[in-house]
C-alpha cells in the first residue's frame, strides 16, 4: 500500500545565501529528538521498499544540507517535507546555487569535508559529479524492477543516481492557427512527409515575406536535439560501436539535415530572418509549430498564457515502428556525497530509500518537469495522466533510447553545424564533416562511453 501524494506550492521556499557555502558540515542543531520508533505507518514501495517505523540517527537531531539550482521546482524539496513528517529530528536545509555556478562550486566543496550531504544531479554533468557519488545502498535488481533505464546508470554494479522521470521531444502547435488553416485533429501528422505538408499549409506570406511560420527551427533548439531522434528513427546511432567515437558524419545525418534545409529553402515554411527566438515567436502567435521538450509547456503556462496550444507526438519517417522514436533524457534523482560524515551518509541513504519507495518524489518531478514517470507503478497513475505529455510518451516509452550522459559537445557542435548551414552558407556535407571532427576531438578528451548498447532493441541493428 502506498502513501498518498501531497502537492505543495513552493513559492517562497527558503533559499540559503552563498555565505552558507563554507559551513555545510554535519550539525546537530535545528531539530528535535525523536523517541518514537514505531510510527504506526505502513511499509511503502513494491521492490524498493521503505519501512518508516524506525529511528533515524538514533532519534538525535541532525541537519543535512541539500544543494540545488532550482528549489522552487525541485521535486526532492516536496518529498523532503514528507520525510520530515516521519522523522522530525532530521532538518534538511536547502541551498540554492545558480545553474551557471553550480557545477563548478559544488565539486570544489565536495572535495573536502564541508560539502553538502545530498545534492541535485543533472546527468549532462555526470563526469564532473561522478567522483563524489556515494553508491545507493539499494540492490540494483530491485531498482531495475521498479524503474525504467536503471541499467544505463550502473557503474561497477552500483548506482549513484537513476532517473526519476523521463522526457523527450514533441510537437507543440497553435490550435487557433491550426483552425484558421482549415486543419482538424484528423490532420495531425504521423510521418515527416505529412508534417511537411501541414507546415506548408500553416505558413502565411505577404508577397515573398513570411508573416507566419508553419514550423520554426530558429534558435537551434530543434536541430541540436531533434537530429538525434531523426537519426535514431532510421537506426543510426550517435556513437560508433566502441561507444566512445562520434558517429555524426554519415549519410543519415546528411539526409536529415538536407530535409530540414529544404523546409526553409524550398518549401519556405519559415526563414532564419524571422528571428532567433522560436519560443517567443510561438508565444506571440507568429509560429504555428515547434519541436520542444517538456520544459516548454511550463514556459507556455507562465510566459504565454493566452496561447491555445496542443501537442502531438514527433512524426517518424514511415508508419512502421522505428528502431527508436527519439532520444530521451532523465530527470536525475539526488546524489549522496561520499565525503560527508558517516552519520550524514546514513541519514542520506535513508532519505533516498524513502524517495524511491514512496510516490511523492517521482510524481512531483514528473509534474514539475512535464515528464513521464520512470517508476513503473506510476505508468497508469490517474493524476499524472491528466498531463498532456503523458499520453504522448506512454505508448513510446519502451522505444525511446538514452545515449548516456554524453558530453555537451554533441549538442553544442550540432548547433554550430545548423548555424553554418542555415546562416553561413556552408554545404551540408562540409558542415557535417567539420562537426564530426569537432565532436571527435572533444570526445577524445573525455572518459565518456555510450549507453546505446544497453538499449532494449539494440540487437535489431545487427
Amino acid at each position: 500500500m502506498k502513501r498518498s501524494y501531497i502537492r505543495t506550492a513552493w513559492a517562497g521556499m527558503l533559499v540559503a545565501s552563498m555565505a552558507l557555502l563554507g559551513a555545510c558540515g554535519s550539525t546537530n542543531s535545528g531539530g528535535v529528538t525523536d523517541t518514537k520508533a514505531d510510527k504506526g505507518l505502513a511499509v511503502v514501495g513494491d521492490n524498493v521498499t521503505y519501512d518508516p517505523n524506525h529511528l533515524v540517527n538514533e532519534g538525535k537531531p541532525i541537519t543535512l544540507q541539500y544543494y540545488t539550482w532550482y528549489p522552487d521546482a525541485d521535486g526532492a524539496v516536496a518529498a523532503f517535507e514528507e520525510y520530515k513528517k516521519i522523522h522530525p529530528n532530521v532538518t534538511i536545509k536547502i541551498v540554492n546555487v545558480a545553474w551557471e555556478d553550480y557545477f563548478t562550486k559544488l565539486p570544489m566543496l565536495m572535495k573536502g569535508k564541508n560539502g553538502p550531504a545530498i545534492f541535485g544531479v543533472h546527468n549532462s554533468y555526470d563526469e564532473v559529479l561522478r567522483p563524489y557519488f556515494e553508491p545507493y545502498d539499494i540492490p540494483v535488481a530491485d531498482l531495475e524492477k521498479d524503474y525504467v533505464g536503471v541499467e544505463a546508470h550502473v557503474v561497477d554494479g552500483k548506482v549513484g543516481y537513476i532517473d526519476a522521470a523521463i522526457n523527450t521531444g514533441n510537437i507543440y502547435y497553435n490550435k487557433t492557427l491550426w483552425k484558421e488553416a482549415g486543419l482538424t485533429e484528423d490532420d495531425i501528422p504521423t510521418t515527416w512527409d505529412e508534417f511537411r505538408d501541414v507546415a506548408i499549409k500553416l505558413t502565411k506570406k505577404d508577397g515573398d515575406t513570411i508573416t507566419q511560420c508553419g514550423f520554426n527551427m530558429n534558435g537551434d533548439a530543434f536541430y541540436s536535439s531533434a537530429f538525434e531522434g531523426m537519426n535514431y528513427q532510421k537506426g543510426e546511432l550517435l556513437f560508433a560501436k566502441d561507444g566512445k567515437s562520434a558517429n555524426y558524419d554519415n549519410k543519415t545525418t546528411e539526409e536529415n539535415l538536407q530535409w530540414m534545409v529544404d523546409l526553409y529553402q524550398k518549401d519556405k515554411v519559415c526563414s532564419t530572418d524571422f528571428g532567433t527566438d522560436g519560443d517567443k515567436s510561438f508565444g506571440n502567435g507568429q509560429t504555428a509549430m515547434l519541436y520542444r521538450w517538456g520544459y516548454f509547456e511550463g514556459d507556455l503556462k507562465t510566459k504565454y498564457k493566452n496561447v491555445d496550444y496542443g501537442m502531438f507526438a514527433t512524426p517518424t519517417w514511415s508508419e512502421d515502428t522505428p528502431f527508436a522514436y527519439d532520444r530521451y533524457n532523465g530527470e536525475s534523482t539526488i546524489g549522496i556525497n561520499k565525503n560527508a560524515s558517516d552519520d550524514q551518509k546514513a541519514v542520506a541513504q535513508d532519505i533516498v530509500k524513502f524517495l524511491l519507495a514512496d510516490d511523492t518524489y517521482v510524481k512531483t518531478v514528473s509534474e514539475n518537469m512535464n515528464s513521464f514517470p520512470a517508476k513503473n507503478s506510476l505508468a497508469d497513475d490517474n493524476d499524472l495522466a491528466k498531463m498532456a505529455i503523458f499520453d504522448l510518451i506512454k505508448p513510446r516509452v519502451n522505444r525511446l533510447i538514452w545515449p548516456g550522459a554524453m558530453p555537451a559537445t554533441v549538442e553544442n557542435t550540432a548547433k554550430k553545424v545548423f548555424q553554418n548551414v542555415f546562416n553561413n552558407g556552408m554545404s551540408v556535407k562540409d558542415a557535417v564533416a567539420e562537426g564530426q571532427k569537432t565532436m571527435q576531438s572533444d570526445l577524445e578528451k573525455s572518459s565518456f562511453e555510450s549507453a546505446e548498447s544497453q538499449y532494449k532493441y539494440y540487437d535489431e541493428l545487427k
